[in-house]
This record gives C-alpha cells, structure tokens and sequence, in this order.
C-alpha cells in the first residue's frame, strides 16, 4: 500500500524589510510582511502616496520643427 506522505512543514525565512533594511520575518504570523512592522508598511504607503515613489515612463520628445523653419 502507498502511505500518503505530509506535506513538507512550511519554513519561515527572514527578509529584508524594504523601507528600513532590517530583518523582517516572511511568514503568515507577520502581518506587515514583507515589511518588519506597521510604522514601515505606513511610512511605505506614505511615499507613495505623496509621489515619492513613481513608475518610470518613456521621456517624451518635442515634435519636430516644420520643415520651413530652417530656411529663415
């Protein structure tokens, strides 16, 4: 008979917290995660609410002169 095998136990790993850098605990028990606390999760949400934070886009380009501009 094949015994079913358990599930491997879940294993916590310890990151680094993105807005501070210390060590945050990566596990359902942490609630802030990825973060090590709630000042670190707020104080991220804070930068990006006030822009500090941006996705970057493509640089725009001025649209070209008219052809006619150079013969003046």
């Amino acid at each position: 008979m094949n015994t079913p095998t358990a599930a491997p136990a879940f294993q916590a790993k310890t990151v680094t917290c993105p807005a501070c850098g210390g060590p945050s605990l990566y596990a359902p028990s942490n609630r802030y995660r990825p973060f090590c606390s709630e000042r670190c999760k707020t104080h991220d949400l804070g930068a990006w609410a006030s822009e500090d934070f941006r996705v970057p886009t493509a640089p725009t380009f001025d649209a070209a002169p008219p052809e006619d501009s150079w013969r003046h």
